[in-house]
């Protein structure tokens, strides 16, 4: 997509926004979600299309628009949330007069939407949701990047962490993984009856770490102030008063050299036992 068309789409996204806002909110934070589209996968995958039917599940879902495929009176669309994927099944005649033609059809893909309906498989065996209501929930004002290419370029990737995030899982789930080792380390060390603790970030002496400091300044103390290279330093002091198990997790700051795999800000875990 070459800038002249991508800023022709947010004109049009804006222009809608506004006749959104000229017909009131046009935000709605009232819809309540009551499941995630993992949560669908786990419970009703295994399930057939006739025992589906038969028991009429009714759920909530709400996700960004991935994709649409509009075919008439009916169009197929998957929704993201923060666990993965659901496809949606929209026909127009469920839905209240009007909706289809001039609601959902023109909602855009990288939308966010809230819906509610009845899970079901379709023909090709794929787990739904046959929607009989479906509201906008958030208007997105910036294209997404093309589905088939994808977001490729390794810089806008770095710099539009958020966008990554929307198209790419495997970002998804290094942040997922990387929450889960936190918590995991943090938990082993409660166990053995560490105590956590927070110490300053900003040193009147750069230590516990050889390495170039960033520097501020505290406008009332009228001083030069570095942030911290490691938190070693108090903590030790921390032990010495008596603390016999502590750690931290916190982030450091070395203003040092950049590269993928290392960052100036960064967060380290440090523990002392005397």
């Amino acid at each position: 997509m070459n800038a002249e068309s991508e800023n022709d789409l947010i004109a049009q996204r804006r222009q809608d926004l506004d006749e959104l806002r000229k017909a009131g909110n046009a935000y709605n934070n009232q819809f309540k979600r009551d499941s995630l589209a993992l949560d669908l996968h786990t419970q009703y995958e295994k399930k057939s299309k006739e025992e589906l039917e038969n028991e009429s599940i009714k759920v909530a879902v709400a996700g960004r628009i991935m994709s649409r495929r509009i075919m008439g009176k009916a169009s197929f669309a998957h929704i993201q949330d923060m666990s993965g994927k659901i496809q949606l099944y929209v026909r127009r005649d469920d839905l209240p007069d009007g909706l289809y033609n001039d609601g959902f059809k023109k909602w855009d893909v990288g939308d966010i939407v809230g819906a509610t309906g009845v899970v079901m498989k379709t023909n090709k065996g794929e787990l739904s949701v046959h929607v009989d209501s479906i509201e906008l929930l958030t208007k997105s004002l910036q294209p997404l990047p093309e589905k088939f290419h994808g977001l490729t370029d390794q810089e806008i990737r770095y710099r539009q962490r958020y966008v990554d995030l929307i198209m790419n899982e495997e970002t998804r789930n290094t942040f997922k993984i990387r929450s889960q080792v936190i918590e995991f380390l943090r938990s082993y060390l409660k166990n053995e009856n560490y105590i956590e603790v927070e110490t300053p970030m900003m040193h009147v002496i750069p230590g516990g770490a050889t390495a170039k400091p960033f520097t501020t300044h505290h406008n009332s103390l009228d001083m030069e102030l570095f942030l911290r290279i490691a938190p070693e330093l108090y903590l030790k002091r921390l032990v010495v008063g008596g603390f016999e198990k502590v750690f931290e997790i916190n982030r450091s700051f070395r203003n040092e050299g950049l590269s993928p795999r290392h960052n100036p800000e960064f967060t380290m875990l440090e523990f002392y036992q005397a």
